[in-house]
């Protein structure tokens, strides 16, 4: 069964003659009977009734919707190559969560822009769950997220891990993996303060904290990662990082790390809205993101572990 044969079937099936069918796909009739026919006999059935005009058989009926459907498959797949090696125009709108930097280390907007001189780019970097609810109320085509976020609208394909470490100037207390009883027990600097319900991170630490009876209640909450690490720095207290950004220019010298008792993670993933088939500039800028994450990652100051599957990422590039 080829694309061609079912381009003949679907044309004849609207045209109700072969050579309206002809005239339509500028083939001559006896080649759309020949298609036709051979068609047939690959299916072992008749899916026209001949006669002065073209009857859909039972069989033609049921192949008609499957068949149109690989047709309008091909025709958007050959379209969105087309695109893709001519982006002359349109805008990217792409999210990035605020810790981007540490695991793509390049400049995506420089990057894609360099490529792409005439496509306009609106990329907002934010707290995750901000640029999931863009990305589901449809402000932002698609963005690269820390799970978990809210998913009722969206589809996600989660990329890599990278591990979440306590992080203290006291030598002691990174002696031992802390346990989240530890961790709800000692002074706490958190930041993403605006997000403190909502932000991935720390709706893995609350849900863990409340299956065990606690409550994470920080001495000093503020917006930023550096701006915490600064504070935990000085001896305010004690809080959380990615692995990533341990390397960054972020992490002052006094600090140390340890992993949690029970390993905790961030899971980076992309997500678009659900259904949606993003445009080919979204899409190149999604596409270049991913690259640059496998880059960085497989370089020696990456630390996640890459986890998506080729077939999930054709899946989400071609919707």
């Amino acid at each position: 069964m080829t694309l061609m044969q079912l381009q003949a079937f679907v044309a004849a099936a609207a045209r109700g003659t072969f050579t309206a069918a002809a005239d339509e796909l500028k083939m001559s009739q006896p080649a759309i009977s020949d298609l036709i026919r051979r068609l047939e006999d690959e299916l072992g059935t008749k899916l026209f009734q001949r006669g002065r005009s073209l009857v859909l058989t039972a069989a033609g009926e049921q192949l008609l919707p499957h068949a149109e459907q690989a047709v309008a498959s091909a025709r958007l797949g050959a379209q969105a190559v087309r695109s893709q090696l001519d982006l002359a125009g349109g805008t990217a709108t792409f999210g990035l969560l605020r810790n981007a930097d540490y695991y793509l280390r390049t400049n995506l907007a420089q990057r894609f822009r360099t490529r792409y001189p005439d496509v306009r780019i609106r990329l907002v970097g934010q707290n995750s769950a901000e640029t999931a609810q863009a990305v589901a109320f449809g402000t932002l085509e698609a963005g690269l997220v820390t799970l978990p976020v809210p998913d009722e609208d969206l589809d996600i394909v989660p990329l890599a891990r990278d591990e979440l470490l306590y992080v203290t100037a006291d030598a002691a207390r990174a002696h031992t993996p802390p346990t989240i009883d530890d961790f709800c027990s000692v002074p706490l600097v958190l930041y993403d303060a605006h997000y403190a319900t909502t932000d991935p991170a720390r709706r893995q630490l609350n849900e863990r904290a409340q299956l065990a009876g606690q409550r994470i209640e920080p001495v000093i909450e503020v917006e930023y990662l550096s701006s915490a690490l600064a504070l935990v720095s000085e001896g305010f207290g004690d809080s959380v990082m990615c692995r990533a950004a341990t390397l960054s220019d972020a992490m002052p010298a006094n600090l140390r790390t340890v992993p949690f008792a029970e390993p905790l993670y961030d899971t980076l993933a992309l997500v678009r809205r659900r259904g949606q088939i993003l445009s080919p500039a979204t899409r190149e800028m999604a596409r270049m993101a991913w690259d640059s994450l496998v880059e960085h990652q497989a370089g020696p100051h990456g630390t996640a572990e890459i986890t998506a599957s080729t077939g999930q990422l054709s899946r989400f590039f071609a919707g």
